[in-house]
């Protein structure tokens, strides 16, 4: 009788063996098949695990790594588990809730609600600008009021030193409170027009592309994507805000060095082709347009077709190069590109030199001749926050100069972190 046929009978409750044979030999006969048995399961369970473990190694652990690399750059806010045994599974997880946070709806946070302070916001822009303004400049801040610093106050100040007599509002929730109330009121106390007003989204949107975006964000409809919502907030409320009431917007970690009266439906290139001269990306961190202005509306167009919030710029500096590459030249849109030296005179690699004391006689005129550059052909610095906003401003900096020159109320800038 073959193996199969006695691990069949046995499996059967047949018995293995002759009558003739004794007991204790059925005995051992049994326990050792029991035996073979088991050892050939556990033995193809690990040679079965081992083939698929071999066959997809490769790729999984590329996937890992990928999955790491992700997580470390913020895009995947996700803790991993190392065990190869587990990934699938904490993949899954990972994946359902990503799932999960697009499909849910967004929490009412102060950015979306509206409310009594909000329904005003109209008839308060309508009332603030009603009064004599050399310009009107608008800046956005969705943070909190105490972590609008020194920075961001200088980039108020340098507004009123080139505009005495502008107007500035801060559209903001958080500012528009008792706590931004006391940090703005050292420039009220001195007769500078500026406010912080509560946006509202719903009406600043109304009537525009943005509109259905927006809803469908609230909604949880669209997915938010991993960069910062309040970023891409900002993008869009500053084109609706133009759309609306015409003026400037500004960054708030721009220096204005010169006036901007003579500047009409302008926008600044960021670079430019070092051969051709042709700027190569424009930034949307100074837009200065008429109301109802047709590339404001494109712009609003293409943030809302075009979104996506896990790119960074997708839906700002690149969004605004894509359209103004369409539609420059064509009739009916009228605006002008200024060069880099307009509004970006130093590139984000280099803002570092603009804080830095100079340390010999070259070092010095290169500040001299920097400073006569900038108070001559340029209209303001950004000065790039994600790159420069730990250092610190050392005396006779170029920018520790553009303080003094340009600040009204003159802090103590120097040897600080603005």
């Amino acid at each position: 009788m073959s193996f199969r046929r006695i691990v069949y009978h046995e499996i059967s409750g047949y018995r293995l063996v002759s009558r003739a044979k004794s007991s204790v030999i059925s005995i051992i006969l049994f326990s050792l098949l029991v035996f073979f048995m088991f050892a050939y399961s556990m033995v193809s369970n690990v040679s079965l695990q081992s083939a698929v473990f071999t066959g997809k190694e490769d790729s999984e652990l590329m996937q890992t790594k990928k999955f790491v690399r992700k997580m470390n750059s913020g895009v995947l806010p996700i803790s991993l588990t190392i065990s190869r045994q587990r990934n699938m599974i904490v993949e899954a997880d990972c994946e359902d809730q990503f799932h999960g946070r697009i499909r849910r709806k967004l929490p009412e946070s102060d950015v979306f609600r509206s409310d009594e302070l909000t329904k005003k916001f109209h008839g308060r822009v309508l009332q603030f600008f009603n009064r004599e303004c050399e310009l009107q400049f608008f800046m956005t801040w969705i943070s909190t009021a105490e972590s609008f610093g020194r920075r961001e106050i200088l980039a108020v100040e340098s507004v009123f030193k080139s505009h005495p007599n502008g107007c500035l509002m801060i559209l903001s929730r958080t500012m528009d409170s008792p706590q931004g109330y006391m940090v703005l009121q050292p420039l009220l106390d001195r007769g500078f027009k500026v406010q912080a007003v509560a946006p509202d989204f719903p009406f600043l949107l109304k009537n525009t592309p943005a509109e259905a975006w927006f809803d469908d964000i609230r909604s949880g409809k669209k997915d938010p994507g991993v960069i910062p919502l309040a970023q891409n907030l900002s993008n869009l409320m500053r084109l609706a805000v133009l759309y609306k009431y015409g003026g400037v917007y500004l960054d708030t970690d721009f220096i204005v060095v010169n006036s901007f009266k003579e500047l009409k439906n302008t926008i600044g290139a960021q670079s430019v082709d070092s051969s051709s001269k042709n700027w190569t990306r424009l930034n949307n961190a100074v837009l200065v347009f008429d109301m109802n202005h047709p590339l404001l509306f494109k712009f609003i167009e293409e943030f809302a077709s075009t979104f996506d919030g896990n790119k960074w710029g997708h839906n700002g500096p690149y969004m605004v190069s894509r359209v103004v590459h369409r539609v420059e030249g064509r009739p009916g849109y009228n605006f002008t590109i200024l060069p880099p030296m307009a509004f970006y005179p130093v590139d984000w690699i280099k803002i570092g030199k603009l804080f830095k004391m100079p340390e010999n006689q070259a070092e010095s005129k290169w500040v001299e001749a920097k400073l006569h550059q900038l108070n001559v052909k340029s209209y303001g610095v950004h000065l790039w926050n994600k790159q420069s906003s730990t250092l610190m401003v050392e005396e006779a900096s170029v920018l520790g100069r553009l303080i003094s020159e340009h600040c009204v109320l003159c802090k103590a800038y120097s040897k600080h972190i603005l």
